[in-house]
């Protein structure tokens, strides 16, 4: 489901941006062309929430390296744009809202940050049971 959102992500910021800033899904050593955003997951996690039901909590960053001109107006221009175009991001049937949006700059970079939180139902197998020569009818 990560690499889903990940790439929900990814068109929600094309749409948003166009084709004139690569999008890059990967590390890229060397060969960064700016503009740019760079997306990655960090920290998932996932905990029993009821039962069957689990929720999953998704950090995303996403990085935007700017041109080398007006540096700080460029951020701030594409700061307000990504809290616009990553409050609601669609995967093929799933409509997801982001939560939890904040950014920083650090050294020029824009770092922005989103949770795409969401539950699953886990489904168990009764084959287990199948096999079980325990007690039955009170005789051992």
């Amino acid at each position: 489901m990560i690499n889903k959102i990940i790439s929900a992500i990814s068109k929600a910021i094309y749409l948003e941006f166009g084709d004139k800033y690569e999008i890059y899904t990967e590390d890229v050593k060397q060969g960064l062309q700016e503009p740019c955003f760079s997306i990655f997951c960090i920290n998932p996690s996932i905990r029993q929430f009821f039962d069957k039901r689990y929720k999953t909590t998704n950090t995303f960053s996403i990085l935007y390296f700017p041109e080398k001109e007006n540096i700080q107006e460029e951020i701030n221009d594409v700061r307000e744009r990504l809290f616009n175009c990553l409050e609601y991001i669609s995967d093929e049937n799933d409509l997801l809202r982001g939560t939890n949006m904040n950014t920083q700059v650090v050294d020029g970079v824009l770092n922005f940050l989103v949770n795409y939180d969401f539950f699953v139902t886990k489904t168990v197998t009764s084959d287990n049971m199948e096999s079980f020569e325990g007690i039955t009818k009170g005789v051992k």
